[in-house]
C-alpha cells in the first residue's frame, strides 16, 4: 500500500512537472514571439525624420529678398552635392574618410538659393549612386512614409522621403538610370528628370556623365513647376504646341499593378481641357526596334514574333554598360585603392564595372545617339509618351537576391528609356493605396522641358479629379496584342 501511493505520489509529481515544464516551453515561444513582434514593429516604425537624412544644416536664400520665385521654400538635397565646408560622401563613409570639405558649393545649389529657397540638409542616397531600392548598410534605409515594410527606391531614397513625408517642400536627387523617378513612384510623389546636359552637373559627383542628370521631387504640381524654372532657366515665351498624347501600349501590359486604367484616366481627364488632340497608341517597343538598328547587337538571337518583346532589355542593358564604362572611367582608381565597404548592390555593380573590359564602347554611344534621334523625330512639336513609371509595387525590405533580380531588371527596362534618349520624363503619381503604388510617366522630347511642365501643371488637378471617379478594376483594353510582353519578364538566359 505504502509502495503504491509512493507511486502515484511520484506520477502526480511527474505530471504537475511536466505540465509546468509545458507552460513554461509555450510562455518562452510567447516571449519569444512577442519579442519578435516588437521588434518587427520598431523596424518598422518611422525613424526620426523617417531616417531620410545624413546631415542636418541650414543655408539661407542669398542675397535675401521678397518676392523670389522660391521664397519660403525648404529644400534638401542627396549628398552627392558640394556644399562649401561639408565633404559630400557619395553615400559611402570610405568615400568621405578619403575626401576633404568641398571648397564651393554646386551650382544647382546656389541657383535655388539665389531663388529664395533654403536648404535643410543632405539626405541618404544608395552607395556611389547604383541601385534602386534605396537601401544603405552604412546610414540606414529611409523609411517609405506610405508603404512602412517597403524599400522607398533609389538612388535619391532620402530626398525621395524627405518630401513625400512633408519633411521639405521639394528636394534635388540624381538620375542616371531612374534614380529619381523610380524613388518617387515609390513614395508616392511627383518627379521631373530634365534632357541631359539641361542642368549644370558642376559640383556633382560623377556615375556616368552621359547618362547623370539633377532631378526634382515634390508634392505639389505648381511646386515642380516653380523649381523648373529656376533651375532650367527657361524663357517665358515658347512655341504654342498643340499636345500630342501617345500611349504606349504594349509597356502597359508589361504592368503587373493598376496602371494600365492610366489610359482611362487620362483619357478622361483631357476630354475638357483645351490644346490636346485625341490620344493615340502605339508598340514602342515595335518602334525603337524599327528606328534603332545598332541595338539589334544587343538582342540574343530571336524569332519575328519575339523581337519587339526583348528590345526595352536590350536597351538596359547599353545603359548598364555605358554607366560601367563610364563609372570604371571616373572611379576605378579610388575603388582599388581604397577598397571601400560596400553593400550587396552596390558590390556587385561596382566590380562589374571596374572588370568588365568595355571593348565595344563605339557602338554603345552609337545606340545612344540613334534613340536620340528616334524620340526627337517621335516627340517633335507637342508629342508626348505616356508610360508607367514603374511596373511592380515596391519590393519589402531586405528581399532576397533572387526575387530582387527579376524586379530590377522590369524596373530598369522602362526607366531605360528617357536615360538613353535624354529625354525629359516627369512621374505623376495617380494612385497609392492596399499595398499599391500607380504612377504614370510622360516623356517629351529633349530640349521641351518647358512644355513638359507646362502640361503637367495644366493637367494636374484634372487628372487627380479624374482618378478618383475612376474605376480601377477596369479591364485593360486588348490594343496590341501583337506583342508577347510577358516574353520581356524572363530572365536573360
Amino acid at each position: 500500500m505504502i509502495i503504491s501511493n509512493s507511486l502515484k505520489l511520484v506520477n502526480h509529481t511527474k505530471t504537475k512537472l511536466c505540465i509546468l515544464i509545458g507552460i513554461g516551453l509555450a510562455g518562452a515561444v510567447l516571449l519569444a514571439e512577442a519579442r519578435r513582434r516588437r521588434r518587427k514593429r520598431r523596424e518598422n516604425a518611422p525613424k526620426h525624420d523617417f531616417g531620410a537624412f545624413v546631415e542636418r544644416f541650414e543655408l539661407l536664400p542669398f542675397p535675401p529678398q521678397p518676392h523670389q520665385s522660391l521664397s519660403s521654400l525648404t529644400f534638401a538635397v542627396n549628398d552627392i552635392f558640394d556644399v562649401k565646408g561639408y565633404v559630400t560622401g557619395f553615400g559611402n563613409p570610405d568615400w568621405k574618410k578619403t575626401h576633404k570639405e568641398s571648397e564651393s558649393t554646386a551650382l544647382v545649389l546656389t541657383s535655388l538659393l539665389m531663388n529664395g529657397a533654403t536648404c535643410v540638409g543632405k539626405t541618404v542616397m544608395d552607395e556611389l549612386s547604383f541601385g534602386i531600392s534605396g537601401e544603405n548598410r552604412h546610414y540606414g534605409t529611409p523609411t517609405n512614409p506610405l508603404m512602412l515594410s517597403c524599400i522607398p527606391g533609389g538612388s535619391s531614397s532620402g530626398s525621395a522621403v524627405a518630401v513625400a513625408a512633408g519633411l521639405v517642400d521639394f528636394a534635388v536627387g540624381t538620375d542616371s538610370t531612374g534614380g529619381v523617378r523610380i524613388p518617387a513612384a515609390f513614395c508616392g510623389i511627383l518627379a521631373c528628370r530634365p534632357s541631359h546636359g539641361v542642368v549644370s552637373t558642376i559640383g556633382v559627383l560623377p556615375n556616368a556623365q552621359s547618362l547623370d542628370t539633377i532631378g526634382w521631387f515634390a508634392r505639389d504640381s505648381s511646386v515642380l513647376h516653380r523649381v523648373g524654372h529656376a533651375l532650367l532657366k527657361l524663357n517665358s515665351v515658347e512655341p504654342k504646341w498643340t499636345r500630342h498624347i501617345m500611349f504606349a501600349d504594349d509597356l502597359f501590359q508589361f504592368s503587373k499593378v493598376h496602371a494600365q486604367n492610366t489610359v482611362h484616366v487620362i483619357g478622361k481627364a483631357i476630354e475638357n481641357l483645351s490644346g490636346y488632340q485625341s490620344p493615340k497608341h502605339m508598340n514602342l517597343s515595335q518602334y525603337i526596334t524599327s528606328n534603332v538598328p545598332s541595338l539589334k547587337g544587343f538582342c540574343e538571337p530571336l524569332t519575328s514574333q519575339q523581337s519587339g518583346s526583348h528590345v526595352l532589355k536590350a536597351l538596359s542593358s547599353v545603359m548598364f554598360l555605358l554607366q560601367g564604362y563610364e563609372f570604371q572611367t571616373n572611379h576605378e582608381e579610388w575603388v582599388k585603392s581604397v577598397k571601400p565597404r560596400l553593400g550587396r548592390d552596390a558590390y556587385d555593380r561596382v566590380i562589374a564595372a571596374i572588370s568588365t573590359a568595355h571593348d565595344n564602347i563605339k557602338a554603345l554611344y552609337k545606340v545612344r545617339n540613334e534613340m536620340r534621334g528616334a524620340f526627337q523625330s517621335l516627340l517633335r512639336d507637342g508629342g508626348l509618351l505616356v508610360i508607367p513609371t514603374v511596373v511592380d509595387n515596391p519590393l519589402k525590405l531586405n528581399t532576397g537576391k533572387d526575387l530582387s533580380s527579376e524586379f530590377h531588371d522590369r524596373t530598369f527596362a522602362l526607366s531605360s528609356i528617357a536615360s538613353i534618349s535624354g529625354c525629359c520624363q516627369v512621374a505623376i503619381p495617380l494612385r497609392y493605396d492596399n499595398d499599391c503604388c500607380v504612377s504614370v510617366s510622360f516623356i517629351s522630347a529633349h530640349g521641351a522641358d518647358k512644355f513638359l511642365l507646362d502640361t503637367v501643371l495644366d493637367m494636374y488637378t484634372t487628372l487627380q479629379e479624374q482618378v478618383t471617379v475612376t474605376s480601377y478594376a477596369l479591364p485593360l483594353p486588348d490594343t496590341n496584342g501583337d506583342l508577347d510582353i510577358s516574353e520581356l519578364l524572363k530572365d536573360n538566359q
